[in-house]
């Protein structure tokens, strides 16, 4: 499939509320280190909403509301199932459970906001990952390894706030030990199912251009996670690991924006019509 993102500078009037619900997640993602408590945790929930939230309008305004639902029952249902799946067998994760009470209802001993958040983490990979890639198998990949980096900033980020607890603690990266190399293993495996299942899905409607608020969401996660945990969350090594992960993306992806402003500057030189965007 061939697809294109569109030129962050331009408009368009269908991603105005994404971009609201963009506005708001940034927000709710700014005050979480500014609390603490239950206070925290119904921050913690605000920040899975804007984010799914985010994900979900921006899907419905570019591509049509039957693609947004199926992508949403796609990832967050594979996300439960294999939640579920983890807590009860330790596969494909390690053996954890989740804090009793804090995240809200459950259901499997699986909070319902984890599923969401999901569908709110991937989709901005996902987008990433199309921009970057041309095959199929490519993105697949990209998306599953930006899944793990993804979580290289979360899930330090919620062991350390109490939501969850692994059994094994000694067996992980040097600086988060607390958190099994097989987390990352069993991210890898299950992002890369959630992947190709949304390759098939991808084929229902019709691509977009204009995708600069996901592009936008995966660069506020990747810059603005990394400068949270080293600054003000006390969680240096996660920065750091995190900021490598997802960098795996960012970076190629920050360099294609270079190049598409400098084609973009040539051309406009020219006196040349029409959009400019980075093809993939």
């Amino acid at each position: 499939m061939s697809a294109t993102v569109a030129n962050l500078r331009a408009t368009d009037p269908r991603e105005l509320l994404p971009a609201g619900c963009l506005v708001v997640l940034i927000a709710v993602q700014i005050a979480y280190p500014l609390t603490g408590g239950s206070a925290r945790d119904a921050v913690t929930v605000a920040v899975v909403l804007a984010s799914a939230g985010t994900a979900l309008v921006h899907a419905t305004a570019t591509r049509g509301l039957r693609y947004a639902a199926g992508f949403g029952v796609l990832v967050s249902g594979i996300g439960l199932a294999a939640e579920a799946i983890g807590t009860a067998t330790g596969f494909p994760f390690g053996a954890y459970d989740y804090a009793v009470g804090r995240l809200g209802p459950a259901v499997f001993e699986v909070p319902l906001v984890v599923p969401l958040a999901w569908t709110g983490g991937i989709y901005p990979i996902w987008v990433v990952a199309g921009v970057l890639c041309r095959a199929p198998a490519a993105r697949i990949a990209a998306t599953a390894a930006g899944a793990v980096g993804w979580d290289l900033f979360l899930d330090p980020q919620m062991v350390a706030d109490g939501q969850w607890r692994w059994v094994d603690t000694d067996s992980g990266l040097p600086g988060l030990a607390a958190i099994p190399w097989t987390n990352y293993l069993g991210w890898f495996l299950v992002a890369g199912l959630i992947a190709a299942a949304l390759t098939g899905w991808e084929r229902t409607a019709a691509p977009t251009r204009r995708l600069g608020i996901p592009v936008l969401m995966f660069l506020w996660t990747w810059l603005g996670s990394a400068l949270a945990h080293a600054v003000f969350l006390g969680l240096p090594y996660s920065a750091a690991y995190g900021a490598v992960g997802l960098g795996l993306l960012g970076v190629p992806l920050l360099v294609r924006t270079v190049r598409t402003g400098t084609r973009h500057d040539r051309a406009a030189g020219r006196g040349a019509a029409g959009p400019v965007a980075w093809r993939r």
